[in-house]
């Protein structure tokens, strides 16, 4: 797994499994950096302190680094996406890489500081960050989520706050904070979390699934809607749940 050293700026290996890590949620912005574009800043000068890079990741290794961890997983920039190998294996083991994160701080870029999230009609509310595709799992893997506003201040945790997510997104409040399983939630039910959510790719669609169902294909760019049709045979194959056809 491909961290950031947030005291270095520098990329380093690491297993998942005996690294204590944090993990950055977001929104895609238009332009994003790649690891290139980072292995060639963070050899000139720190990320935090280089100004040619995203403030998102300057910020987020900042905030990671001053709760006291030195490692963060951003997936815009530690995923080399021009090799499919690479692509392929994140996106399968993303859903565990998140769940096994000490943290995920989850990014609201239009959620202003010091805005009650409770209020009727709150920016928080209605932040894009809940109708993307990929955020599901990003919402549900990890224990702890801290939301974060625009100027990278705290608004709450997901625990403190798992009644209004609930409200927000329709996801039960026991599957946000693990209290149950996913497996004890039928195949409809889950698909139903993703109903309003959207994602630039259609095959993301199906791919930001795999870890709600302990899923794993391999990733097809190009194929369309034929992504989701593999997605639904192997849930058919695997699940003993009979309400995807419902769905």
């Amino acid at each position: 797994m491909r961290l950031l050293d947030t005291r270095t700026g520098q990329f380093v290996e690491k297993d998942p499994e005996r690294t204590s890590y944090t993990v950055l949620s977001h929104v895609w912005d238009k332009v994003e950096h790649t690891p290139h574009d980072m292995s060639t800043s963070s050899a000139v000068a720190p990320i935090w302190s280089d100004h040619r890079l995203s403030p998102k990741i300057r910020e987020s290794c900042r905030v990671a680094r001053e709760a006291g961890y030195r490692y963060v997983w951003i997936d815009s920039c530690c995923i080399d996406k021009t090799s499919s190998s690479e692509l392929s294996e994140s996106i399968n083991s993303m859903y565990q890489w998140y769940g096994r994160a000490r943290v995920c701080y989850a990014f609201l870029a239009n959620v202003p500081a010091g805005e009650d999230p409770r209020k009727p009609g709150s920016a928080f509310r209605s932040s894009r960050w809940f109708r993307r595709g990929w955020t599901l799992q990003e919402l549900i893997a990890p224990f702890s989520v801290t939301f974060l506003s625009k100027d990278w201040t705290e608004i709450g945790t997901k625990v403190a706050l798992a009644d209004l997510v609930e409200e927000i997104t329709g996801i039960p409040e026991d599957a946000l904070v693990h209290a149950k399983l996913l497996d004890e939630y039928s195949v409809a039910q889950r698909l139903s979390w993703a109903a309003k959510r959207r994602t630039t790719r259609v095959e993301d669609r199906a791919y930001s699934l795999l870890g709600i169902f302990d899923i794993n294909i391999p990733t097809l760019y190009g194929g369309g809607e034929r992504a989701f049709r593999r997605l639904q045979e192997e849930i058919v194959r695997r699940v003993p749940d009979q309400t995807l056809f419902a769905w």
